[in-house]
């Protein structure tokens, strides 16, 4: 299976002297839904804006689908759809119009557009707002809206920047389901989000990137083999001794019905409970407190911090 986008030592150094990538290199195979992670200035939207040919390469190749991007840029533009993290949008033209508009910028004839555009609207769930003007949509509306121009033109990859902030939980599953649904007919997805557990959730592969750097690089199922402890924040119903003490669980007491238990993988919940029981504390609520990624992205990135200290 050939890559959808090769990176091979990509360097970024802005005029004032700020490198931000260095030496990058990744690569994202054909038909992955990749999640490319990192806190804010790490150097996420400097490979994008560089994928998307809105920002120059320093040194290094960009290849999407073998192409690179240097000598072919048009190739890119044909077959990436890019779904910005802000809207961007006309607010006084007709969420239709809008969409053969951009359709004509690929060279797709007025029926074609008029035909992709109920497709799309259809399944965003937003046909019956099409002679409304952005403006008069609201904020989710304007965020399906964006999903249906990045994918006017049928591209190959779709990158997701931030695609449901600020939406709510029932729209962020709808669309959760529409990028799976697109994913499994053939289109690579790369997304970044701050929602670590919409990356677990949909995403095959990662890269984690902090400082321009890439820290991590791996497979979803590696994450879980990775990490071998998991916490857990349990609420008692009766009172909890200050000084409890369970072998092999390291517990930090929080409150007086409340205690943070982290323990090996082998353990599970109810291995948890019965220890518990056999300290007379009720347990009454037991959550994961933290998922493997989100508590994987937290040792990278501060490790990266302290290093740098």
């Amino acid at each position: 299976m050939r890559n959808a986008l090769e990176i091979i030592n990509l360097n970024k150094t802005y005029r004032n002297g700020f490198k931000a990538l260095k030496n990058i290199n990744l690569e994202i195979k054909s038909g992955d839904f990749f999640a490319f992670l990192g806190p804010n200035g790490a150097g996420k939207s400097t490979v994008i804006g560089i994928i998307s040919s809105l920002v120059t390469i320093s040194s290094g190749k960009v290849k999407v689908l073998n192409e690179d991007i240097t000598d072919n840029p048009d190739w890119a533009k044909k077959n990436i759809g890019i779904v910005p993290q802000e809207y961007n949008l006309n607010q006084f033209i007709p969420i239709e119009e809008t969409m053969i508009n951009v359709g004509g910028y690929f060279g797709i004839k007025r029926k074609d557009a008029q035909a992709r555009t109920y497709e799309l609207f259809n399944q965003l769930g937003i046909w019956d707002k099409r002679d409304l003007t952005p403006r008069e949509l609201s904020g989710g509306m304007k965020r399906r809206l964006m999903i249906a121009r990045a994918l006017i033109h049928n591209p190959r990859i779709l990158i997701l920047d931030e695609p449901t902030a600020g939406v709510d939980t029932e729209l962020r599953l709808t669309m959760w389901d529409f990028f799976q649904d697109i994913n499994k007919k053939g289109v690579t997805i790369i997304l970044t989000t701050h929602y670590l557990e919409e990356a677990e959730r949909l995403c095959k592969n990662l890269a984690i990137i902090h400082k321009g750097e890439i820290i991590q690089n791996s497979s979803m199922t590696d994450i879980y083999n990775i990490k071998k402890n998991k916490t857990y924040l349990v609420k008692s119903s009766n009172k909890i001794n200050s000084d409890i003490e369970l072998d092999q669980f390291n517990i930090n007491v929080l409150d007086e019905y409340t205690i943070e238990i982290t323990c090996d993988n082998k353990f599970n919940i109810s291995d948890i409970i019965n220890a518990l029981n056999k300290k007379n504390v009720s347990v009454l609520n037991i959550i994961n407190k933290r998922n493997q990624l989100e508590e994987l992205f937290m040792e990278l990135t501060n490790a990266g911090v302290a290093n740098d200290s």
